[in-house]
């Protein structure tokens, strides 16, 4: 199994301006050897390391971490795709062997539709040139400007991170706007989807039944050929629900929703989309 999304940290180092100390669960630093039991443990042989910090330097960290592990199959990074040297820059990034896509904080942006500004046409040009990915970390407004953006750029291939994070708390079962922008955007084919993040936007008391729906649904709409699960540790730790802050079984829970799928479907979402995605040989 591939665990499509992860991340590590140094507190104060490599551009670390995240977690903040109020976030005691996970204020502290988190790397490998941290996550290797873990993963071990649940059957888990490989993974993607997915930045967490606007920062070059994060990116190079990441990088320099994968190159000396077997176990992490790919990188998606960072770079301000808004700058004049990002061609550069991602031409030099490029050269990394397990350097497989590029992630902007588009959640952290006050402007919703900042993907579709023009002056990052050299740096989406740069990607495509080297054959990046790109990693949208977007809630449900978002959703049309990704939509717009994938139609634009169709040789582009493009993950939503963690199914969009549905306000899960909010309802037990999926909103209709959730529905209706998920639906909607996963008709486009360069587009896939996570299966992540999910615990941390549940609540303290919502489990299986309730997530269960968010995944069933993404399962009809995008098909197993373009999900892929992900662990989003550390940060699942941050979930409400502690049983579902362990990555065991979180991982567990993903099984159990997809339960009365084909095993080839059940392949593809633990493996098979993520080293696909990721050209990970």
């Amino acid at each position: 199994m591939i665990d499509a999304h992860q991340h590590f940290w140094q507190i104060g180092q490599h551009g670390c301006s995240w977690p903040t100390p109020d976030l005691t669960s996970v204020y502290r630093d988190f790397g490998l050897e941290d996550l290797l039991p873990l993963a071990q443990l649940a059957g888990v042989t490989g993974s993607v390391l997915v930045q967490s910090q606007e920062s070059d330097a994060d990116t190079d960290y990441l990088l320099a971490v994968a190159e000396q592990s077997g176990f992490i199959k790919a990188v998606v990074g960072w770079v301000d795709l808004a700058a004049e040297s990002a061609p550069v820059r991602i031409a030099r990034l490029a050269q990394q062997p397990k350097l497989r896509g590029l992630r902007p904080m588009l959640q952290c942006l006050p402007d919703d539709d900042w993907i579709l500004r023009p002056e990052l046409e050299p740096a989406l040009a740069a990607m495509k040139q080297h054959h990046l990915s790109l990693d949208a970390l977007v809630y449900t407004r978002h959703l049309p400007h990704i939509a717009l953006f994938a139609k634009r750029h169709p040789e582009l291939s493009i993950v939503i991170d963690h199914a969009a994070k549905p306000a899960v708390i909010a309802t037990d079962c999926p909103a209709e706007d959730w529905r209706n922008a998920i639906s909607s955007i996963a008709k486009l084919p360069n587009v896939y989807c996570k299966i992540s993040g999910l615990p941390t936007e549940a609540g303290k008391d919502q489990g299986l039944e309730e997530l269960a729906s968010y995944i069933q649904h993404l399962l009809m709409v995008f098909g197993a050929e373009r999900l892929m699960w992900g662990s989003d540790w550390p940060v699942i730790k941050l979930a409400p629900n502690k049983q579902l802050s362990i990555y065991k079984n979180w991982l567990n829970l993903v099984h159990h929703a997809l339960a009365g799928c084909k095993t080839s479907e059940i392949e593809s979402v633990f493996i098979g989309t993520s080293l696909r995605f990721y050209r990970i040989a």
